[in-house]
């Protein structure tokens, strides 16, 4: 998990960044597949089934005892092979991320291990650690070495590092799952865009172009208005605590993000929702009673102003 207990000012303590990673994980769950095609070099088309698995392990001690830990997401994709991972989220770089993605990966392992015959057999997921902080001499991979009878099994986890990724190439590669933490591009510089009103408006600039990128997938149907409002939240509570100190960038970012952009979104979910449920209404009543569509909708007295967009999804 995140260790949002550092020293940076602008920072608070807690696990906001934890939050928003599991939230974008359990809620825009299709969002993790252009990531894992990224890390690990997949070609999954986004129409395979994302099964979770428990996100609470308990680890076996030596003295009998269990220590309960909390995973950041473990999953499976199932298309024509299932193939497990794990994902765990990093605020900043730290070397005992090592220990505990052994001793999660593990626990997975026997989790959903299986015992055919006198044989115990165990799948590691394949690993990985988002850090939304690095330097210079974070690694690009990550290694664990298991040795056993004089021969040593080595498994590689990638690092995938927020500083690396431009804007354009988060959009371009549909990483829309990263999107939320792209403040972290400017970690280093917070202070100086908070009191340069030049480089602030080429800040708000940017979040401008993510919010009109996601405005034009939803336009053409490649994502949802949920998961746009979600994108959205997502990138402001982080903002919020990442930038707590820096009052300008705050409503900045919250000018060109929020406010009205998230109302619109709430009525739009709340329309498309009452659509649906209207045109389930007339479905049953076209089945059960036997009538026409017109005949329903007259029944259910909806404006003719309206009926056109009925027809459309009937």
């Amino acid at each position: 998990m995140a260790k949002e207990a550092d020293k940076n000012p602008g920072v608070h303590h807690g696990t906001p960044y934890d939050d928003v990673f599991r939230t974008l994980t359990n809620d825009c769950s299709p969002l993790l597949i252009p990531l894992i095609n990224e890390v690990f070099g997949e070609r999954f088309t986004g129409n395979e089934e994302i099964v979770f698995s428990p996100n609470i392990h308990y680890l076996n001690r030596q003295d009998g005892g269990e220590e309960k830990r909390v995973t950041d997401s473990s999953f499976s994709i199932i298309g024509a092979e299932t193939k497990k991972y794990l994902l765990e989220c990093q605020s900043t770089s730290d070397n005992s991320m090592l220990v505990r993605i052994f001793e999660y990966s593990t626990q997975i392992a026997l989790d959903e291990g299986r015992i055919i015959g006198n044989t115990l057999e165990v799948e590691i997921p394949n690993c990985a650690v988002l850090y939304l902080r690095s330097t210079k001499n974070t690694p690009d991979n990550l290694h664990i070495r298991i040795r056993f009878q004089g021969k040593a099994f080595t498994y590689e986890i990638p690092a995938i590092k927020m500083q690396k990724y431009s804007l354009d190439e988060l959009l371009q590669k549909n990483l829309l799952f990263l999107l939320p933490f792209y403040i972290f591009t400017y970690d280093s510089r917070l202070k100086e865009y908070n009191t340069n009103e030049k480089k602030l408006n080429a800040l708000k600039a940017e979040f401008r172009v993510i919010v009109k990128h996601l405005d034009h997938l939803e336009y053409l149907g490649q994502l949802s208005a949920y998961f746009k409002k979600t994108l959205i939240e997502m990138s402001e509570k982080v903002v919020n605590n990442l930038a707590a100190n820096y009052g300008a960038i705050k409503e900045g970012v919250k000018a060109v993000m929020g406010g009205q952009i998230l109302e619109y979104e709430a009525k739009t979910i709340l329309r498309q929702g009452q659509m649906e449920t209207l045109v389930q209404n007339v479905q049953a009543l076209m089945e059960t009673m036997n009538w026409t569509a017109e005949q329903a909708l007259d029944k259910l007295k909806v404006p003719k102003e309206k009926r056109e967009a009925v027809y459309a999804k009937l």
